[in-house]
């Protein structure tokens, strides 16, 4: 009687090779890169008409170069794209618009905070990604290694501009003009326009 146990995978060298570890890394980021344009295209309809709506448009032109800039490493690289992999991507996203928000029907200023918040960490993300090709580009002459540092200086442009939509997003949800009663004074009354300071964000 054979009681040897089976292993728990057939190919135990695939575990490690690099050359499948790397497809399971890009895919996971082609995956992110598909909800982040998802992302972005959303919340740039959705301010179109403000201040930021140019802003957050570049961005979501850029952010979908920068995914079919991922997919021509992919293709140089002989990684083949897994679609389970970027459809459960995409789902997560859509998935994620049903995040409690303070609203169940209507657009919640909290909206734009959350979505800003995701895309400045998905860009974090992506330069990360950029870091890690450039340690394979310095090996493999597949990856040009100028395009890599284009897209990590691009990522980092990208994030600084989030940052400061991000900030501007919370101090409009979160302060408002507020009437700040002063100190009283003497044969002042406390509600006297005079005995107020106007604070705003």
């Amino acid at each position: 009687m054979n009681t040897r146990l089976p292993s728990a995978d057939p190919h135990p060298q695939s575990s490690t090779d690099p050359h499948r570890l790397l497809a399971i890394y890009l895919n996971d980021h082609l995956a992110g890169a598909g909800s982040g344009v998802s992302l972005i295209r959303r919340t740039a309809r959705a301010q179109r008409n403000t201040p930021a709506g140019p802003l957050l448009a570049e961005l979501a032109a850029e952010i979908a170069e920068d995914r079919d800039s991922l997919r021509e490493f992919m293709t140089a690289l002989d990684v083949t794209e897994q679609w389970p992999r970027v459809a459960v991507g995409l789902l997560a996203e859509k998935v994620a618009r049903l995040k409690l928000n303070g609203r169940l029907v209507k657009r919640s200023p909290l909206s734009d905070v959350l979505e800003l918040e995701a895309m400045r960490l998905g860009v974090e993300g992506k330069a990360s990604m950029w870091r890690s090709l450039r340690v394979r580009a310095a090996s493999d002459s597949r990856l040009d290694l100028v395009a890599v540092d284009r897209l990590l200086a691009r990522a980092a442009r990208q994030q600084s501009v989030l940052e400061s939509l991000r900030v501007d997003a919370a101090r409009r949800t979160f302060t408002t003009p507020a009437t700040v009663a002063a100190p009283g004074r003497a044969g002042r009354s406390r509600h006297s326009p005079l005995g107020r300071a106007r604070w705003a964000s």
